[in-house]
């Protein structure tokens, strides 16, 4: 019996630790491990991706299934993922398989969400269209079996298109679509898809084949692309061009407010969870960007003081939006002038940043067929773009603060880091992109600029505070448009009163935020929490605060939900703001 007794403790001690874990014998951080990389094989599939022979994830030779009936099957499989997530106790996990926990969730949860309400009924706005993006915009392939899927991948346009059809006409039926003003002229983006043979943009990768391809196989491929293009691409692109103008547009809600929608208050409270990942209302969102608008006017009084400027402020905005000596004649003097901010940032990066990535950056043009349509810049991982159609809607006073924030320390720097930093993450966290924290980065990077002496002229500084202000009245138009009813000239006449941008840039972003509910909030809400954390550490720490490492410390995260970020600088500032990489420096 003495033996017996020890026998039972032990055999009920190890029962109630696989109990603990799922009766698996495996540890939470494993459970949570097997789960988030099972669902992430099977997104990447989902989303028509394979692995090739070195394991990176590249496009198969088809398009995804955007089906209602897929849609619905994804939506089963990620709410079996919450479950499976529910049931591992968050406590039993180690610190950073806790923060993939969060990551995972907010991911998993928006996904799920945005199928419940079947966003996939309503594939584009005024900024993204279902049918850009599927052909490389410059150069081509690396071998020939890229080459072979991406011609199975232009078979396989009627099929995607038609399906996107047929979601879009479920859209109609039941009043969710875009609303009608937003997406007027954005079909005309379709028209450059009609060109048969080579002059079609789907062309485009066949003009620059790596010379390991044979000359024989080369000729093959091309001769399929043309046929390809013929038989399959123009055609689908005519039917969708008609299903556009004569049975989409027409026929769109012409109300603009997310609440009008169907369960529309609700609807736009999950899109601002999505965008911002906080649990904000509109009322509290509208507020802040209310009295962030009167800080930065403040702001702007300073300056207008300073230039001894005595006219109104909407004078001031006027001179700025019309005098010649801050408009670039030539788009490569806008280029030039955007090239020449970031090389003077790049003299003062060692100050920034204590990790400094290997790769590098181009700044390119925005294309042609999208120009009109696009924002001022975007930038990401190898290039920053910069849009020179219609130079006299494009100030050089506020393209310093665009460079910052799209190239370096921007988006471009942010995504290279997020590449090369020490320290692994999953590969589903790699590929990741919370807007709260990509653009709130993107966003502090302007204010930054300010510390670091890029600004040389009282006029680049209200560059900057425009571009902030931009932000600020972003907060309270996307709220006021889909909480409080605003009208598109409202809304407008906000953005127009309180910062200093060209007609076309209001005309084009008053448009986004009416038919991309909640998006536009994530960039000020982010801006908010980091600049907040740098002033408590700055506060905290005094001259023990270093912010190359307080920005290590956020870039080394890679993309977090806004709350998960709030908590580990918080964490970072009580440690006593060390450096994140001390063998790198």
């Amino acid at each position: 019996m003495r033996l017996l007794l020890p026998f039972l403790l032990l055999q009920s001690l190890l029962l109630s630790a696989c109990a603990s874990t799922g009766d698996t014998g495996t540890t939470a951080d494993e459970r949570l491990q097997a789960l988030y990389e099972r669902e992430w094989a099977w997104r990447q599939n989902e989303n028509a991706m394979q692995r090739d022979a070195q394991g990176k994830w590249v496009k198969q030779g088809t398009l995804p299934d955007v089906s209602d009936a897929a849609q619905r099957r994804r939506l089963a499989y990620w709410e079996d993922a919450l479950a499976e997530l529910n049931a591992i106790d968050a406590q039993d996990l180690s610190h950073e398989a806790s923060i993939n926990a969060q990551v995972f969730r907010q991911i998993v949860e928006t996904l799920a969400s945005n199928t419940r309400y079947r966003r996939y009924e309503a594939p584009l706005n005024s900024d993204t269209f279902f049918w850009g993006g599927l052909h490389p915009q410059t150069g081509g392939f690396s071998d020939a079996d890229s080459y072979r899927r991406y011609l199975g991948r232009m078979r396989e346009l009627p099929r995607f298109f038609a399906q996107n059809q047929a979601n879009m006409r479920a859209g109609l039926a039941r009043g969710y679509t875009p609303p009608r003003i937003a997406l007027t002229g954005r079909e005309n983006s379709i028209e450059a898809y009609l060109v048969v043979g080579e002059d079609n943009p789907f062309w485009i990768p066949f003009t620059d084949m790596p010379p390991s391809i044979t000359s024989d196989e080369r000729a093959q491929l091309q001769d399929e692309a043309r046929e390809v293009i013929d038989a399959a691409v123009v055609p689908a692109y005519r039917d969708l061009l008609r299903f556009m103008r004569e049975d989409y547009l027409p026929n769109t809600r012409t109300a603009l407010a997310a609440r009008d929608l169907p369960d529309g208050e609700a609807f736009y409270q999950a899109q601002i969870r999505a965008f911002t990942t906080l649990d904000l209302t509109p009322r509290e969102i509208h507020d802040t960007g209310l009295r962030e608008v009167a800080r930065l006017r403040g702001e702007m009084d300073a300056i207008l003081e300073e230039l001894d400027y005595e006219g109104t402020m909407a004078e001031f905005f006027e001179f700025l939006r019309t005098d010649p000596q801050f408009y670039a004649q030539t788009p490569d003097e806008l280029m030039g002038v955007s090239a020449y901010v970031a090389k003077r940032m790049d003299g003062k990066l060692s100050q920034v940043l204590g990790f400094l990535p290997r790769r590098r950056f181009s700044i390119d043009p925005v294309p042609d067929a999208i120009a009109p349509i696009y924002t001022g810049g975007r930038g990401g991982l190898n290039r920053c773009l910069m849009n020179t159609y219609n130079l006299p809607a494009r100030p050089l006073y506020t393209l310093p603060a665009l460079t910052l924030h799209e190239c370096a320390p921007g988006h471009a720097l942010q995504a290279a880091i997020s590449r090369e930093a020490p320290g692994q993450i999953p590969e589903f966290r790699s590929h990741n992109y919370f807007s709260g924290y990509g653009e709130g980065w993107g966003l502090y990077t302007e204010w930054l600029g300010g510390v670091m002496g890029i600004y040389r002229t009282p006029y680049e500084r209200f560059g900057q505070l425009t571009y902030e202000m931009w932000r600020a009245c972003r907060l309270v138009i996307d709220t006021g448009i889909h909480y409080y009813g605003w009208s598109r000239k409202q809304a407008q006449d906000y953005l127009r009163d309180n910062a200093a941008m060209s007609e076309h840039e209001i005309t084009t972003e008053v448009d986004r935020y009416i038919s991309w509910p909640a998006q536009a909030l994530a960039y000020k809400l982010g801006e908010l929490l980091i600049r907040e954390k740098r002033a408590r550490a700055e506060a905290e720490l005094g001259v023990e605060f270093d912010q190359r490492y307080f920005h290590d410390k956020i870039l080394a995260l890679r993309s977090v939900p806004l709350p998960v970020l709030e908590a580990e600088l918080d964490a970072w500032i009580d440690a006593g703001g060390p450096n994140p990489y001390p063998e790198d420096l």
